[in-house]
């Protein structure tokens, strides 16, 4: 098996270097007296949870309120153990809500029935919100703005908007139902129903997949059947050839979405996961399915232009799958991030567990990391496989996962840190209770404690609802004592306020 050592190689070749500064960094803090502070690390870990099909979750159809719950707890703890600080949730899978919509009706993959809401109610998505948050991850809403109806989905209902708008879809060969991008009825839809979810709801992003206009096969190999929209377009005084006038139309319809989600919440963040070869030949060495000439996604602009604010293409290739290499692709995609947005691609965990397998997941974690050191980060496909592989969870959590990390800052967003926390110790036998207060909570998503034993620092990362945290005097039983403390707060952007240290009585 071809295996990559990216840190083991870099690490030597920096080695002289970092302990050099070290050195001065080492001499710089004793003739100040301040400590040397680390910075918790950054890099976005996230697990799609996908819903069409009921492929995550809720396991199946007609669960009660409680199992759907139960299920939703279990694999957020399990994110949570692992060090992850991200879910990808789906909640539009087919034109239909897994929340509380008076645009689209509940989602079949809830109840085994379009339009009928959890017995005993609840609402999911602020279920799944709030769940999220308590345990320090980011929640992201994810939506397809252009499936109307899948061949999972049951039968569309008379809320289905097969049966409301069906000026606006067509019927593909292989029985999915899909909305006609060009068409203004469909883009006012998709864009009302994200500006409904981002004003209503406390989430931390909106993201898209790669379900543009639909694969070749979805319809049996033939082309998308605009025909009529296309001659309208045409007989108005269009110019554009059809592949351009379908392009226009997505890229019409992703500048206005990223417009719609800043107008209520500049700090929630849009991201879109396209298929991961932009044209092959792009670089020279790629071959492959081509997403601008066939999807008519042309992924590319949206990075060039800055119109959303993470860029997460599909990588599911491996490292030494020369037509489609990972670490060729998230070179070449790097390349063409003209505006410096977070690029964290997909990664295909499915391929299983054991050693073979976890290798090349870390691998491409690694590259990752190498090649955008300053917003690293990436997305497992799916949280299925990471619940289903306990070697690959263990393998991470070991390895690259093995301490918790912060989200990587969005500054365009916003660059202003959050204000200095009051904070308070107290002794208590052999604890000191750490206590504080923020200035402005609203500005608060999560908290840091930094404790130095010996030379040593370590954090910990809580939610914004945490308060205090008892930490131990001393370590190693007793043997290296606590010196110094520091809190600090970290906002929806991951902007962190000051560290101011506190250091500890002996």
């Amino acid at each position: 098996m071809f295996k990559v050592h990216l840190n083991i190689m870099r690490f030597k070749f920096l080695f002289p270097f970092l302990v050099l500064i070290i050195g001065i960094q080492s001499i710089y803090a004793q003739q100040t007296g301040m400590p040397v502070l680390p910075k918790a690390e950054r890099e976005f870990r996230a697990a799609w949870v996908a819903t069409v099909a009921n492929i995550n979750w809720p396991s199946k159809p007609g669960l009660s309120t409680k199992q759907q719950q139960d299920e939703v707890l279990a694999l957020l703890d399990m994110l949570k153990i692992n060090h992850f600080n991200a879910v990808i949730f789906q909640i539009r899978p087919q034109a239909d809500a897994l929340y509380k919509s008076n645009l689209e009706p509940w989602s079949y993959f809830l109840t085994g029935t379009q339009g009928k809401a959890p017995d005993p109610y609840y609402d999911p998505l602020e279920f799944w919100i709030n769940a999220a948050h308590e345990r320090g991850l980011e929640l992201h809403v994810w939506l397809n703005p252009y499936r109307a109806h899948h061949i999972a989905g049951g039968e569309p209902g008379e809320l289905s908007v097969v049966k409301k708008h069906p000026e606006l879809v067509y019927k593909l060969k292989q029985g999915y139902w899909w909305f006609d991008p060009a068409k203004k009825g469909t883009q006012d839809l998709s864009a009302e129903v994200v500006k409904d979810i981002v004003k209503r709801y406390d989430i931390d992003g909106v993201h898209f997949d790669d379900y543009f206009y639909p694969y070749d096969e979805y319809n049996g190999g033939a082309d998308f059947p605009d025909d009529a929209s296309y001659a309208e377009y045409q007989k108005d005084g269009g110019k554009l050839s059809r592949g351009d006038w379908r392009r226009e139309a997505v890229n019409t319809f992703v500048k206005r979405i990223y417009k719609v989600i800043k107008a209520e919440k500049k700090y929630v963040k849009f991201g879109i996961s396209p298929f991961g070869i932009w044209r092959p030949g792009y670089p020279e060495s790629i071959k492959g399915y081509d997403q601008y000439d066939k999807l008519y996604a042309d992924a590319k602009l949206w990075l060039n232009e800055g119109w959303i604010d993470y860029f997460m293409p599909q990588l599911y290739w491996q490292v030494n799958n020369i037509p489609q290499s990972f670490p060729v692709l998230l070179g070449w995609w790097q390349s063409e991030n003209t505006k410096q947005r977070h690029l964290w691609p997909g990664l295909n965990s499915g391929i299983g567990g054991g050693e073979k397998n976890s290798d090349e997941i870390i691998n491409e974690i690694m590259i990752t990391r190498g090649i955008l050191p300053k917003s690293p980060g990436a997305a497992h496909w799916s949280i299925g496989a990471l619940t289903k592989y306990e070697s690959l969870r263990n393998d991470l959590l070991k390895g690259p996962y093995k301490q918790d990390a912060l989200v990587p800052a969005s500054s365009w967003l916003d660059d202003r840190a959050p204000a200095e926390l009051k904070v308070n110790t107290e002794l208590r036998d052999a604890d000191i209770y750490v206590k504080w207060m923020p200035k402005n909570e609203e500005d608060v998503f999560r908290y840091i404690v930094y404790t130095q034993y010996g030379d040593q620092w370590t954090y910990t990362i809580l939610n914004a609802k945490s308060r205090f945290l008892l930490v131990a005097k001393s370590i190693n039983s007793g043997k290296v004592s606590l010196k110094n403390i520091a809190v600090t707060a970290v906002d929806r952007t991951g902007n962190e306020s000051k560290i101011e240290v506190l250091p500890v009585a002996p």
